[in-house]
């Protein structure tokens, strides 16, 4: 797309983009909901299309080698929810197998695990207080958005998950934070991902693509959709990871091709992982700027890390998965 056509169609809908992604606007179709074009855009074509929307041999695709780059981490800011009334009761995503049975002891350990990593490392945890009836609120990304003093709360595509919404809006309430609702679906941090001074927002499964106009509009920040194509890869987060400002991995076949165009322009060192590490959920991860912690399965991915100069920590979060989430799922990261 031009930027002749992106002003013959569509209308301004973001703000301006700090130094790394200066040459993108973000643009809202009259019809659709906010997308992003390159000022001055050539055409840039997916890796292949045995890669991009397909697996195909995925993992035969070697990656250039990149130098080692220092990296920095900084302390953060994350929100969880005990796995206390974790249960397989329906299945609303690929991975939910009801038949299969949780052993709770287990996900309590895999979960707590988790939250003493972030804390050894020097973050802050806060916790939110589990509701019973609600199997899925452990998966606390999925509770909404925090980020330029704006606390936007989730609304969920399943009815299932809704009393989750409640939850983290009193959480919120009770931190200082006001609530702000979209009209749209959103499924918060699942498919709102900071990076840098955008945000990338999936679509396809959960969030619909209308909702993230609206969040632009109420945080102040470009926002860049992202259309995923693989129901395995149902939120954003299970197929992207942000690792700092500049620098994200993802896999390719989640994506439609546009999608993996936009992101191959704006993040050109962007880490591409295979589908085993992909299929364990390894891009789950949640990185402080030098410390990625990831799913313990991921081997490959944790290799790709330490050869970018970044410092990987595996975690067993096995049990967790049955439900369709891992290291990020469970972590909502506020954002000042």
């Amino acid at each position: 797309m031009s930027p002749a056509s992106i002003n013959d169609r569509s209308t301004v809908a973001g703000v301006g983009l700090g130094e790394h992604h200066k040459s993108v606007v973000v643009v809202q179709q009259k019809e659709s909901a906010a997308i992003v074009g390159p000022q001055n855009q050539r055409s840039i074509p997916c890796i292949a299309s045995t890669v991009c929307g397909s697996s195909d041999a995925v993992d035969t695709v070697a990656a250039a080698p990149r130098p080692r780059r220092e990296r920095a981490a900084r302390i953060r800011h994350y929100v969880m929810t005990a796995p206390t009334f974790f249960a397989v009761e329906y299945a609303i995503n690929p991975w939910m197998d009801t038949t299969v049975p949780v052993d709770i002891g287990i996900a309590i350990a895999q979960w707590k695990n988790l939250r003493n990593t972030y804390r050894k490392l020097g973050h802050i945890v806060d916790l939110v207080e589990p509701v019973p009836g609600l199997p899925d609120m452990v998966y606390a990304a999925n509770g909404g958005l925090i980020v330029n003093d704006k606390a936007i709360v989730a609304r969920f595509r399943y009815p299932q998950r809704a009393g989750e919404s409640i939850a983290y809006a009193e959480w919120m309430m009770s931190n200082g934070h006001t609530p702000v609702y979209t009209r749209h679906i959103n499924e918060g941090q699942g498919d709102l991902l900071l990076a840098g001074g955008i945000i990338l927002a999936g679509a396809g499964f959960r969030t619909d693509v209308k909702a993230h106009a609206e969040i632009a509009g109420i945080v102040g920040m470009p926002v860049v959709s992202l259309e995923l194509v693989d129901p395995r890869f149902y939120h954003l987060d299970t197929a992207l990871a942000v690792l700092d400002d500049t620098t994200i991995a993802y896999y390719p076949p989640a994506f439609a091709a546009s999608s993996c165009a936009q992101l191959e322009a704006l993040f050109p060192e962007a880490i591409t992982v295979g589908s085993s590490d992909a299929y364990v959920f390894g891009l789950n991860a949640v990185s402080d700027g030098y410390h990625v912690v990831h799913p313990a399965d991921s081997v490959g991915f944790a290799k790709q890390l330490s050869d970018g100069g970044f410092e990987p920590i595996g975690v067993d979060m096995s049990e967790l998965l049955k439900g369709g989430g891992s290291v990020k799922c469970c972590t909502m990261e506020v954002h000042s």
